[in-house]
């Protein structure tokens, strides 16, 4: 989602007022509903629109997705608090990145850099959850089974047997960190990193921990219970942060998050938050008016057709489509009359139509005498 340029995708300025981008809003989801418009393209589009409407809508999205590039704020990814992308390497300490040369500034000043190692973050695991279409639509608690690397109970995660088996580091005495002394053109400089012996723990393993092997971590099977909110759509990911596997040693686990999978429904197609689908009905219904069941998502409501529907005709039930997620807004359900004609008649059913057909003139079709007439023009 971030990804995406919401300003272009509604054609608006990104300084655009409230009442703009609601504007440009209305008219492209009109010019581009998958049942006003049958273009290939027209449904993706439309899905795009109410993507974008939805972030640039909403001030506090906006807000995030104008100053981050998301609706959801700043995410960070990596160690030491989110920032180990920022700084180009692990910002636990180790060569290459902007961290050592940060420790190297103020080693060479005399100041003191981080003593010891900064916690790590556990890997993110990734699963897929299938919902039905209900469950999409009005949300539903499932408990999920998978397994994820858990902080070893035994040692307390140290890798070490009752977590005690320990000695101090040879080399940085217990800091974690060591001092480099390097000669260059500009003078003698001395360099902190992280002690490669004991990782900057400071603690060197005796006796390793019989449950783990002195790992710190084992693989352990895990159930979460996942509150899935009312309105989410397919594709769409449910993050669960700090459910993922845990770091060795010291430090945060990883999230866990879940790839949604929505079934399909037997009636209705789902665009954004609403719910689109043909309803059926006798041509003489059309003809003469009369009252039809549409189907909800819970129960069904009856409308009254007018005489004269035509074929195609889009009826729209306000707010008894799809929860908004996150909003206490629901979409529409959009109905288009499709008029069935029989396949068979019988000879009772012919001649009564007949009788009907000689009830009506030329001036009953406006539409068909109007084709008449052209065609005929174009013939003279």
């Amino acid at each position: 989602m971030a990804n995406k340029d919401y300003y272009q995708i509604l054609g608006v300025e990104k300084g655009a007022s409230a009442d703009e981008i609601k504007s440009a809003y209305r008219r492209l989801a009109k010019k581009y509903h998958p049942d006003l418009n049958k273009a290939p393209e027209a449904a993706e589009k439309f899905k795009d629109i109410n993507e974008a409407y939805e972030v640039l809508g909403d001030d506090k999205k906006r807000a995030n997705y104008d100053q981050y590039g998301s609706a959801d704020g700043p995410q960070f990814q990596g160690g030491a608090g989110g920032f180990g992308d920022f700084f180009g390497g692990n910002a636990s300490g180790g060569f290459g990145g902007f961290s050592d040369i940060f420790s190297d500034i103020f080693s060479a000043f005399g100041g003191g850099a981080r003593s010891s190692r900064a916690a790590e973050r556990g890997e993110d695991i990734n699963v897929a959850m299938r919902l039905s279409f209900d469950e999409a639509c009005f949300g539903v608690e499932k408990i999920i089974s998978f397994n994820r690397t858990q902080t070893c109970a035994k040692c307390s995660g140290t890798g070490a047997k009752d977590g005690k088996a320990f000695t101090t580091c040879p080399d940085c005495k217990g800091l974690g960190r060591v001092r480099i002394q390097q000669s260059t053109m500009f003078g003698t400089t001395i360099r902190e990193s992280v002690c490669p012996r004991c990782g900057g723990s400071g603690k060197m393993i005796k006796e390793r921990c019989t449950e783990c092997g002195g790992k710190g971590v084992k693989k352990v099977p895990a159930q979460v219970r996942v509150k899935v909110p009312a309105g989410i759509d397919d594709g769409q990911t449910i993050r669960m942060r700090g459910e993922g596997n845990s770091p060795a040693g010291q430090g945060i686990a990883g999230d866990l998050n879940i790839k949604i999978t929505v079934g399909q429904h037997p009636i209705f197609r789902r665009v954004g938050s609403d719910l689109l689908f043909d309803l059926y009905v006798p041509f003489t219904t059309c003809l003469m008016g009369g009252k039809v069941d549409i189907p909800l998502t819970k129960g069904t409501k009856t409308i009254e057709l007018e005489p004269g529907t035509l074929n195609g005709t889009v009826l729209r039930v306000k707010g008894k489509g799809v929860k908004v997620l996150n909003k206490e807004a629901y979409g529409d359900i959009l109905v288009t009359i499709k008029s069935e004609v029989p396949k068979t008649l019988t000879k009772k059913a012919k001649d009564a139509l007949k009788n009907l057909e000689q009830k009506f003139d030329e001036s009953d079709y406006p539409k068909t005498k109007d084709l008449k007439s052209k065609i005929k023009n174009l013939n003279n």
